[in-house]
Protein backbone atom coordinates (compact mmCIF):
# COMPACT_ATOMS: atom_id res chain seq x y z
CA UNK A 1 0.00 0.00 0.00
CA UNK A 2 2.83 2.32 0.92
CA UNK A 3 4.51 1.52 -2.36
CA UNK A 4 1.33 2.43 -4.26
CA UNK A 5 1.07 5.68 -2.30
CA UNK A 6 4.66 6.59 -3.13
CA UNK A 7 4.02 5.75 -6.78
CA UNK A 8 1.11 8.19 -6.91
CA UNK A 9 3.16 10.94 -5.32
CA UNK A 10 6.09 10.53 -7.69
CA UNK A 11 5.96 13.42 -10.18
CA UNK A 12 5.87 12.54 -13.85
CA UNK A 13 8.38 14.14 -16.19
CA UNK A 14 6.25 15.67 -18.95
CA UNK A 15 8.65 18.23 -20.40
CA UNK A 16 9.71 17.62 -23.97
CA UNK A 17 13.38 17.18 -24.88
CA UNK A 18 15.07 20.44 -25.81
CA UNK A 19 15.51 19.26 -29.40
CA UNK A 20 11.74 18.70 -29.73
CA UNK A 21 11.00 22.09 -28.22
CA UNK A 22 13.40 23.85 -30.61
CA UNK A 23 11.99 22.00 -33.63
CA UNK A 24 8.48 22.92 -32.53
CA UNK A 25 9.48 26.56 -32.28
CA UNK A 26 11.13 26.51 -35.70
CA UNK A 27 8.08 25.03 -37.42
CA UNK A 28 5.56 26.81 -35.17
CA UNK A 29 3.92 23.52 -34.28
CA UNK A 30 0.36 23.98 -32.85
CA UNK A 31 1.66 23.03 -29.40
CA UNK A 32 3.59 26.32 -29.31
CA UNK A 33 0.27 28.23 -29.39
CA UNK A 34 -1.79 26.22 -26.93
CA UNK A 35 -0.85 28.37 -23.93
CA UNK A 36 -1.97 31.50 -25.78
CA UNK A 37 -5.38 30.00 -26.54
CA UNK A 38 -5.71 29.01 -22.87
CA UNK A 39 -4.88 32.57 -21.75
CA UNK A 40 -7.39 34.07 -24.19
CA UNK A 41 -10.14 31.76 -22.96
CA UNK A 42 -9.42 32.78 -19.39
CA UNK A 43 -9.67 36.47 -20.30
CA UNK A 44 -12.69 36.24 -22.61
CA UNK A 45 -14.61 33.71 -20.50
CA UNK A 46 -15.55 31.70 -23.56
CA UNK A 47 -13.89 29.13 -25.86
CA UNK A 48 -11.52 30.46 -28.51
CA UNK A 49 -11.12 29.00 -31.99
CA UNK A 50 -8.58 30.33 -34.47
CA UNK A 51 -9.16 30.02 -38.22
CA UNK A 52 -6.27 31.09 -40.46
CA UNK A 53 -5.70 30.63 -44.19
CA UNK A 54 -2.48 31.56 -45.93
CA UNK A 55 -1.79 34.85 -47.64
CA UNK A 56 1.22 33.20 -49.26
CA UNK A 57 -0.27 30.10 -50.87
CA UNK A 58 -3.20 30.15 -53.33
CA UNK A 59 -5.82 28.73 -50.95
CA UNK A 60 -9.20 30.14 -50.02
CA UNK A 61 -12.00 29.54 -47.52
CA UNK A 62 -14.07 26.69 -48.93
CA UNK A 63 -16.89 24.35 -47.99
CA UNK A 64 -14.64 21.65 -46.53
CA UNK A 65 -13.29 24.23 -44.06
CA UNK A 66 -16.81 24.48 -42.67
CA UNK A 67 -16.80 20.68 -42.23
CA UNK A 68 -13.49 20.89 -40.38
CA UNK A 69 -14.81 23.71 -38.18
CA UNK A 70 -17.97 21.77 -37.38
CA UNK A 71 -15.86 18.87 -36.18
CA UNK A 72 -14.11 21.24 -33.75
CA UNK A 73 -17.40 22.81 -32.60
CA UNK A 74 -18.83 19.37 -31.81
CA UNK A 75 -15.96 18.67 -29.43
CA UNK A 76 -16.03 22.06 -27.67
CA UNK A 77 -18.16 23.14 -24.70
CA UNK A 78 -19.97 26.18 -26.11
CA UNK A 79 -22.19 26.93 -23.11
CA UNK A 80 -20.70 30.43 -22.95
CA UNK A 81 -20.63 30.96 -26.72
CA UNK A 82 -17.35 31.23 -28.59
CA UNK A 83 -14.79 33.67 -29.97
CA UNK A 84 -13.54 33.09 -33.51
CA UNK A 85 -10.12 34.53 -34.41
CA UNK A 86 -9.98 35.12 -38.16
CA UNK A 87 -7.10 35.88 -40.50
CA UNK A 88 -7.61 35.15 -44.19
CA UNK A 89 -7.77 36.80 -47.64
CA UNK A 90 -11.24 35.27 -48.08
CA UNK A 91 -12.83 32.70 -50.35
CA UNK A 92 -16.27 31.28 -51.12
CA UNK A 93 -19.22 33.37 -49.93
CA UNK A 94 -21.44 30.30 -49.50
CA UNK A 95 -18.78 28.70 -47.29
CA UNK A 96 -18.70 31.91 -45.24
CA UNK A 97 -22.49 31.80 -44.84
CA UNK A 98 -22.30 28.18 -43.71
CA UNK A 99 -19.61 29.02 -41.15
CA UNK A 100 -21.83 31.81 -39.77
CA UNK A 101 -24.74 29.39 -39.40
CA UNK A 102 -22.54 26.73 -37.80
CA UNK A 103 -21.13 29.11 -35.19
CA UNK A 104 -24.56 30.46 -34.30
CA UNK A 105 -26.18 27.02 -34.22
CA UNK A 106 -23.57 25.33 -32.03
CA UNK A 107 -23.17 28.28 -29.67
CA UNK A 108 -25.50 27.87 -26.70
CA UNK A 109 -25.84 31.66 -26.69
CA UNK A 110 -26.83 31.70 -30.35
CA UNK A 111 -24.01 34.11 -31.18
CA UNK A 112 -20.24 34.42 -31.44
CA UNK A 113 -17.55 37.09 -31.32
CA UNK A 114 -15.14 37.71 -34.18
CA UNK A 115 -11.56 38.76 -33.43
CA UNK A 116 -9.47 40.27 -36.22
CA UNK A 117 -5.77 40.36 -35.29
CA UNK A 118 -4.66 41.57 -38.74
CA UNK A 119 -6.61 40.92 -41.96
CA UNK A 120 -10.12 39.48 -42.37
CA UNK A 121 -10.80 40.21 -46.03
CA UNK A 122 -13.60 39.51 -48.49
CA UNK A 123 -15.52 36.38 -47.40
CA UNK A 124 -13.75 36.57 -44.01
CA UNK A 125 -15.31 40.01 -43.53
CA UNK A 126 -18.66 38.32 -44.21
CA UNK A 127 -17.99 35.87 -41.37
CA UNK A 128 -17.34 38.89 -39.14
CA UNK A 129 -20.70 40.34 -40.23
CA UNK A 130 -22.39 37.27 -38.74
CA UNK A 131 -20.90 37.87 -35.28
CA UNK A 132 -22.46 39.82 -32.42
CA UNK A 133 -19.35 42.03 -32.18
CA UNK A 134 -15.96 42.40 -33.84
CA UNK A 135 -12.85 42.90 -31.71
CA UNK A 136 -10.20 44.89 -33.61
CA UNK A 137 -6.82 46.39 -32.87
CA UNK A 138 -5.39 49.65 -34.21
CA UNK A 139 -4.20 48.07 -37.48
CA UNK A 140 -6.88 45.38 -37.93
CA UNK A 141 -8.39 45.28 -41.41
CA UNK A 142 -11.75 44.34 -42.89
CA UNK A 143 -12.39 44.75 -46.61
CA UNK A 144 -14.88 44.91 -49.48
CA UNK A 145 -16.91 41.74 -50.01
CA UNK A 146 -17.52 41.99 -53.77
CA UNK A 147 -16.52 38.66 -55.38
CA UNK A 148 -13.23 38.25 -57.18
CA UNK A 149 -12.21 36.01 -60.06
CA UNK A 150 -8.96 34.23 -59.18
CA UNK A 151 -6.35 33.22 -61.72
CA UNK A 152 -3.24 31.20 -60.85
CA UNK A 153 -0.32 31.19 -63.28
CA UNK A 154 0.53 27.47 -63.76
CA UNK A 155 4.23 28.23 -64.11
CA UNK A 156 4.96 30.90 -61.50
CA UNK A 157 2.02 30.04 -59.18
CA UNK A 158 1.41 33.76 -59.01
CA UNK A 159 -2.18 34.60 -58.06
CA UNK A 160 -4.12 37.43 -59.70
CA UNK A 161 -7.57 38.71 -58.78
CA UNK A 162 -10.10 40.55 -60.90
CA UNK A 163 -13.10 42.35 -59.44
CA UNK A 164 -16.42 40.89 -60.56
CA UNK A 165 -17.98 44.32 -60.03
CA UNK A 166 -15.45 45.98 -62.34
CA UNK A 167 -15.83 43.29 -65.01
CA UNK A 168 -19.61 43.80 -65.04
CA UNK A 169 -19.27 47.59 -65.01
CA UNK A 170 -16.75 47.60 -67.87
CA UNK A 171 -19.09 45.41 -69.95
CA UNK A 172 -22.11 47.60 -69.24
CA UNK A 173 -20.18 50.82 -69.95
CA UNK A 174 -18.85 49.42 -73.21
CA UNK A 175 -22.31 48.22 -74.26
CA UNK A 176 -23.82 51.62 -73.44
CA UNK A 177 -21.19 53.45 -75.47
CA UNK A 178 -21.77 51.08 -78.40
CA UNK A 179 -25.52 51.73 -78.44
CA UNK A 180 -24.89 55.48 -78.52
CA UNK A 181 -22.29 55.28 -81.28
CA UNK A 182 -23.62 56.51 -84.63
CA UNK A 183 -20.45 55.95 -86.59
CA UNK A 184 -17.97 53.06 -86.66
CA UNK A 185 -19.13 50.23 -84.36
CA UNK A 186 -16.28 47.86 -85.20
CA UNK A 187 -13.98 48.79 -82.23
CA UNK A 188 -16.86 48.24 -79.79
CA UNK A 189 -17.89 44.94 -81.37
CA UNK A 190 -14.32 43.66 -81.17
CA UNK A 191 -14.13 44.43 -77.45
CA UNK A 192 -17.63 43.11 -76.70
CA UNK A 193 -16.72 39.85 -78.42
CA UNK A 194 -14.35 39.14 -75.51
CA UNK A 195 -17.32 38.97 -73.12
CA UNK A 196 -19.79 36.11 -72.80
CA UNK A 197 -23.26 37.37 -71.86
CA UNK A 198 -23.98 34.13 -70.00
CA UNK A 199 -20.88 34.65 -67.88
CA UNK A 200 -21.88 38.24 -67.18
CA UNK A 201 -25.24 37.02 -65.87
CA UNK A 202 -23.46 34.51 -63.63
CA UNK A 203 -21.17 37.25 -62.33
CA UNK A 204 -24.18 39.48 -61.59
CA UNK A 205 -25.74 36.61 -59.63
CA UNK A 206 -22.50 36.16 -57.65
CA UNK A 207 -22.44 39.88 -56.84
CA UNK A 208 -26.08 39.80 -55.71
CA UNK A 209 -25.44 36.68 -53.60
CA UNK A 210 -22.56 38.31 -51.75
CA UNK A 211 -24.71 41.34 -50.96
CA UNK A 212 -27.62 39.15 -49.85
CA UNK A 213 -25.48 37.08 -47.47
CA UNK A 214 -24.00 40.21 -45.91
CA UNK A 215 -27.34 41.97 -45.39
CA UNK A 216 -29.10 38.88 -44.01
CA UNK A 217 -26.21 38.06 -41.66
CA UNK A 218 -26.20 41.59 -40.25
CA UNK A 219 -30.00 41.77 -40.15
CA UNK A 220 -30.19 38.63 -38.04
CA UNK A 221 -27.24 39.63 -35.86
CA UNK A 222 -25.61 42.89 -34.84
CA UNK A 223 -28.08 45.00 -36.90
CA UNK A 224 -31.19 43.06 -35.92
CA UNK A 225 -34.32 45.15 -36.33
CA UNK A 226 -32.81 47.31 -39.07
CA UNK A 227 -34.45 47.28 -42.49
CA UNK A 228 -32.52 45.61 -45.30
CA UNK A 229 -32.40 48.76 -47.40
CA UNK A 230 -30.97 50.69 -44.45
CA UNK A 231 -28.32 48.03 -43.86
CA UNK A 232 -27.38 48.17 -47.54
CA UNK A 233 -26.88 51.93 -47.34
CA UNK A 234 -24.83 51.66 -44.15
CA UNK A 235 -22.42 49.04 -45.51
CA UNK A 236 -22.21 50.33 -49.10
CA UNK A 237 -18.45 50.81 -48.71
CA UNK A 238 -18.15 47.02 -48.27
CA UNK A 239 -20.36 46.06 -51.22
CA UNK A 240 -18.41 47.51 -54.14
CA UNK A 241 -14.89 48.88 -54.80
CA UNK A 242 -16.37 52.24 -55.84
CA UNK A 243 -15.47 53.78 -52.48
CA UNK A 244 -12.30 51.88 -51.60
CA UNK A 245 -11.08 51.96 -55.25
CA UNK A 246 -9.47 48.55 -54.79
CA UNK A 247 -10.70 45.23 -53.38
CA UNK A 248 -7.63 44.82 -51.19
CA UNK A 249 -7.79 48.28 -49.64
CA UNK A 250 -8.25 48.12 -45.85
CA UNK A 251 -11.37 49.22 -44.03
CA UNK A 252 -10.19 50.02 -40.51
CA UNK A 253 -12.17 49.88 -37.30
CA UNK A 254 -13.27 53.53 -37.16
CA UNK A 255 -14.66 53.37 -40.68
CA UNK A 256 -16.29 50.01 -39.96
CA UNK A 257 -17.87 51.40 -36.79
CA UNK A 258 -19.20 54.32 -38.79
CA UNK A 259 -21.08 51.81 -40.96
CA UNK A 260 -23.03 50.60 -37.94
CA UNK A 261 -20.93 47.54 -37.11
CA UNK A 262 -20.43 46.77 -33.42
CA UNK A 263 -16.70 47.19 -32.98
CA UNK A 264 -14.80 46.66 -29.73
CA UNK A 265 -11.53 48.55 -30.13
CA UNK A 266 -8.35 47.38 -28.43
CA UNK A 267 -5.20 49.46 -28.05
CA UNK A 268 -1.76 48.12 -28.89
CA UNK A 269 -0.72 48.22 -25.21
CA UNK A 270 -3.80 46.28 -24.05
CA UNK A 271 -2.70 43.05 -22.30
CA UNK A 272 -5.36 41.02 -24.09
CA UNK A 273 -4.29 42.41 -27.45
CA UNK A 274 -0.65 41.49 -26.84
CA UNK A 275 -1.71 37.85 -26.45
CA UNK A 276 -3.87 38.03 -29.59
CA UNK A 277 -0.98 39.59 -31.50
CA UNK A 278 1.48 36.89 -30.45
CA UNK A 279 -1.02 34.21 -31.45
CA UNK A 280 -1.41 35.95 -34.82
CA UNK A 281 2.34 36.11 -35.49
CA UNK A 282 2.87 32.47 -34.59
CA UNK A 283 -0.15 31.13 -36.52
CA UNK A 284 0.46 33.29 -39.58
CA UNK A 285 4.05 32.00 -39.68
CA UNK A 286 2.69 28.45 -39.55
CA UNK A 287 0.34 28.95 -42.54
CA UNK A 288 3.11 30.67 -44.50
CA UNK A 289 5.43 27.71 -44.14
CA UNK A 290 4.36 24.30 -42.88
CA UNK A 291 0.63 24.50 -43.74
CA UNK A 292 -1.76 26.49 -45.91
CA UNK A 293 -4.63 26.78 -43.42
CA UNK A 294 -5.42 25.76 -39.86
CA UNK A 295 -8.25 25.60 -37.34
CA UNK A 296 -7.16 25.35 -33.70
CA UNK A 297 -8.45 25.31 -30.13
CA UNK A 298 -6.55 24.62 -26.93
CA UNK A 299 -7.38 20.91 -27.36
CA UNK A 300 -7.60 20.37 -31.11
CA UNK A 301 -5.65 21.37 -34.21
CA UNK A 302 -6.42 20.65 -37.85
CA UNK A 303 -4.37 21.91 -40.76
CA UNK A 304 -4.26 21.60 -44.55
CA UNK A 305 -1.07 20.79 -46.39
CA UNK A 306 0.79 23.20 -48.63
CA UNK A 307 -0.33 23.06 -52.30
CA UNK A 308 1.99 21.12 -54.63
CA UNK A 309 4.99 23.20 -55.56
CA UNK A 310 4.07 25.84 -53.01
CA UNK A 311 6.79 25.26 -50.43
CA UNK A 312 10.33 26.44 -50.99
CA UNK A 313 12.94 23.78 -51.45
Amino acid sequence: MAGKENELKTPRITAQPVVSQVMGEQTQDPSTRKHLLVRLEEELKRPVISFFTSFRYPVMIEDKDADMLEGVLQKTDLSNGLALILNSPGGDGLAAERIINLCRSYSKKGEYWAIVPAKAKSATTMICFGSSKIIMGPASELGPIDPQLTFVDPKTKRVSWFSVFNIIKSYEDLFKRATKEKGNLEPYLQQLAKYDEREIKELKSALALSEDIAIKSLGSGMMKGTKNETIKKKIRIFLTPEHTKAHGRPIYRDEAGGCGLKIEAKNADDKLWSVIYELYIRTDTFVAGRASKTIETKNHAFSASVPDGGQDE
